[in-house]
């Protein structure tokens, strides 16, 4: 029969767990059980009538009066022979035939009296039943009057308790000076490794020889070496700080604590020092161990900033626990911190010192290498065409970090599924690139024909300028298409160099204004539809002046604090009249490369209408329409990094540069987009 093969000496199914709720159902089962056993089993109500028949026939035995309010009848017992009593006789459970067999509210006492003596009034002396008085005192009945009520508050707090500690409003309300942090051991392991970390190669190496300590630490110890405290990860957000961490509790095969930097804030005074005693704690048992405390930031700010005077900082607090536990009195031996932040400027000073954070490992946007592999980690899953060249995927996406590049696959895929396609092409590829830097594409934006003229015109003055000049980021495609809140977009392919000088700046700053001086050559007017290049070329020439020392009157000076104490300072770090010169430089700077544009373009005015005009047309052309018109690009000393696809295909879309920001005079130049090293990205449209 079905069903009848059974592995002997194995339990089928899942075997069932202890609940607690168990116990409470049993009980209340119990208790409902009791009331209905004794409402079965006592004496039985009857009635004034009824009761004053008894007496009348001389059925009733005995009668009891207890505390002047009921009466307990009990029936003789040659009257339970009687057909109306067999009821009583049938009775397994209770006082049974033994009695008393009925239960009645007496009511005034005398009144009941009378009506007990009228009713066996004609009755012979010794067959009438006189009536016993008695006073009982029943305790139970006052102490479960007690208990009853306490006990279900007991149980409904010890049941709200328990949910709010399985992590409802409020919980852990009596574990709330407890770590939270999540434990990853031989129990719960990780299945992230290094191998599937991909573009962090010397990260890895830092990383990986903290695991070996760990693993093998007589290799180090036999040379009198110390093993790290702490490693700090440090990178823009999207780079990997959080999945390597993954990754070493993968490979470390030792216990490893994980938790967030705000696990450890909390509205009640000294919770957050308690937390991280009790995380300590927790590791000094586990040891050797790993503890990983991602977002650092939330509770490493430099202390004595913007604090009230006499108000108590928790979070100072919680950070001095801290510093007291990774390098105070106490050995913590066998336990390594780990901790990765976005914003290592704002930490405290006495925090990354070496003895507590002894390495800091700088984890940058990805090369184009770097890009490549962690095409390959992404698209592992992904049913590519055959004509996918990951490695062009790679020199088209320039300043792009693991998570973008992971997003633009996904994208991809969800692209291919929504056009019904049983593979993700090249072209799924390029509109998720799109979509990732531009948003989402409006065609049913409502535009007049005289708008998208003039936005033909703007990105078509931005290709043309950015073509014959030298230094600017070679172009990919141009639409007027709106995509996000821009109308229309110059998409490039930026040079991926270590170092910028002024020339290349100036060719970028003057392909930026190419689509404004398009405006004045065309209309004799300019539009707002500008706003975004004039806010980057004010940027970027601030920061020419300010920052890198790029201005022949200001001279080689650089009022960028790298401290980043410069956002809590009332004053600038400059005088009124050096902040009218850096004005004035700003200003000629601009508008030098606007003059430049608009010469540029009226030699080239012919050429520029054409290209506007197909602009129009077509609304996106690539680079093969400016070749057709303008000729080859005069200054191509330099590979393209494939912005041209093979077999005339359509050319992938490059990082956009509207997706990447150039530093402000108080910006780490470490912030512009990595893989270029403070290089001024391109400007966009």
């Amino acid at each position: 029969m079905e069903g009848e093969n059974k592995t002997p000496g194995k339990r089928k199914g899942p075997r069932l767990a202890f609940n607690l709720y168990w116990i409470y159902f049993l009980i209340f089962a119990v208790f409902i059980a009791l009331q209905f056993f004794s409402f079965r089993g006592g004496p039985r109500d009857i009635s004034m009538k009824d009761l004053l028949k008894a007496l009348s026939a001389g059925d009733v035995g005995y009668l009891e009066v207890v505390n002047e309010s009921y009466a307990l009848v009990t029936l003789r017992p040659e009257a339970l022979q009687k057909e109306e009593y067999q009821a009583l006789t049938r009775r397994t459970f209770g006082s049974g035939v033994s009695g008393p067999h009925f239960r009645i509210d007496t009511g005034p006492a005398e009144k009941f009296e009378e009506k007990v003596m009228a009713a066996q009034a004609h009755l012979p002396e010794e067959d009438r039943v006189q009536i016993n008085y008695v006073v009982r005192k029943n305790i139970w009945e006052g102490l479960l009057g007690w208990l009853i009520p306490i006990g279900l508050m007991v149980v409904v707090w010890v049941i709200i308790m328990r949910r709010m500690g399985a992590g409802g409003p409020g919980a852990q309300i009596f574990n709330i000076g407890k770590s939270r942090a999540k434990l990853f051991d031989k129990d719960s392991h990780v299945n992230v490794t290094f191998a599937d970390v991909a573009g962090l190669d010397e990260a890895k190496v830092e990383l990986m020889e903290i695991v070996e300590f760990l693993k093998n630490p007589k290799k180090y110890t036999a040379l009198g070496g110390k093993i790290p405290k702490g490693a700090l990860l440090i990178g823009p957000p999207g780079t990997g700080k959080t999945l390597l961490a993954k990754a070493i509790a993968g490979e470390a095969g030792v216990p490893f604590f994980s938790l967030s930097g705000s696990d450890f804030v909390e509205m009640f005074v000294g919770v957050g020092a308690s937390r991280v005693r009790d995380l300590f704690k927790q590791a000094k048992e586990k040891a050797p161990c790993i503890v990983f405390i991602d977002e650092i930031d939330a509770i490493g700010r430099a202390r004595g900033r913007s604090v009230i005077h006499g108000a108590n900082d928790e979070r100072e607090n919680t950070l001095n626990q801290l510093l007291t536990e990774m390098d105070g009195f106490e050995s913590n031996s066998g336990v390594i911190i780990l901790a990765a932040t976005n914003r290592v400027d704002i930490l405290d000073k006495a925090l990354i010192r070496p003895g507590r954070f002894d390495r800091q490992i700088a984890i940058d946007l990805p090369d184009l290498n770097g890009r490549k592999e962690i095409f390959k980690v992404h698209t592992k899953g992904l049913k590519l065409a055959k004509n996918i060249d990951l490695d062009l995927l790679a020199r088209q996406t320039p300043g792009f970090s693991g998570a973008d590049i992971a997003n633009v696959c996904n994208e991809a895929a969800l692209i291919a599924a929504r056009k019904g396609k049983s593979e993700i092409q090249r072209d799924d590829f390029n509109d998720a690139i799109d979509r990732v830097i531009g948003g989402l594409e409006k065609k049913n934006k409502i535009i007049s024909p005289e708008e998208k003229r003039v936005i033909a015109f703007h990105e078509a003055g931005h290709a043309a300028v950015s073509w014959l000049l030298r230094y600017a980021s070679p172009l990919v495609k141009v639409t007027i298409v709106p995509r996000g809140q821009s109308l229309g977009a110059a998409w490039y392919l930026p040079e991926e160099r270590q170092i910028t000088t002024t020339d290349q700046i100036m060719d970028e700053l003057t392909a930026t204004m190419g689509g404004r001086a398009a405006e004045q050559i065309i209309f004799g007017k300019v539009s707002t539809g500008a706003l975004s290049d004039l806010e980057r070329v004010t940027k970027q020439a601030y920061a020419m002046v300010t920052v890198f020392g790029l201005n022949e009157r200001v001279g080689n000076l650089s009022f960028y604090d790298s401290t980043g104490q410069a956002e809590f300072a009332l004053t600038k770090p400059y005088s009124e009249k050096t902040a009218e010169i850096i004005d004035e430089e700003v200003k000629k700077i601009v508008e030098s490369a606007y003059q430049r544009a608009i010469k540029i373009l009226q030699e080239n005015k012919e050429k520029l209408i054409k290209l506007a005009d197909r602009l129009i047309e077509k609304e996106v052309i690539y680079r093969e329409d400016m070749e057709e018109i303008f000729g080859p690009r005069p200054f191509e000393t330099t590979v393209h990094h494939g912005a041209v696809a093979e077999n005339g295909e359509t050319p992938a879309h490059a990082k956009a540069e509207i997706s990447q920001s150039s530093p402000s005079p108080v910006t780490t130049p470490e912030s512009a987009p990595r893989g270029e090293e403070g290089q001024i990205p391109a400007m966009p449209s």
